[in-house]
């Protein structure tokens, strides 16, 4: 693994009513406005199923996904009144990862965290 990669990622997973669908994509926008001016946000949207959204992010490093979470926290306890997230997992370097483990807010979030070992990023 190239030892300067400190790309993490973020995948939190939610359930979403019908009848939430619509302002939970109207909150969905405003996450990715709010989150288009962040400098280390390397990629951030949103896919949807059946009843389920998720939401695809990733960061230069832990400390530009801990910034994220500050910069749209208002935003994030809005959608817990009409999504719950059943799971959230964080992927990254085993450096970028112990970082994250450290850090209250990730600690709120109770994410399951998975140690990139093996694979390239261009």
């Amino acid at each position: 693994m190239d030892q300067s990669d400190t790309v993490v990622s973020i995948h939190p997973y939610l359930k979403i009513r019908d009848e939430n669908l619509s302002a939970f994509k109207s909150l969905a926008n405003d996450l990715i406005e709010t989150t288009r001016g962040e400098i280390g946000c390397l990629y951030y949207g949103f896919s949807y199923t059946e009843g389920e959204a998720y939401c695809r992010e990733g960061y230069k490093d832990a400390e530009s996904l801990v910034a994220h979470l500050d910069n749209v926290g208002d935003l994030l306890e809005r959608v817990k009144t009409i999504a719950e997230f059943f799971r959230i997992e964080v992927h990254g370097p085993k450096e970028e990862i112990a970082k994250l483990r450290e850090c209250l807010p990730m600690q709120a979030i109770n994410p399951k965290y998975y140690v990139y070992e093996a694979g390239f990023r261009h």
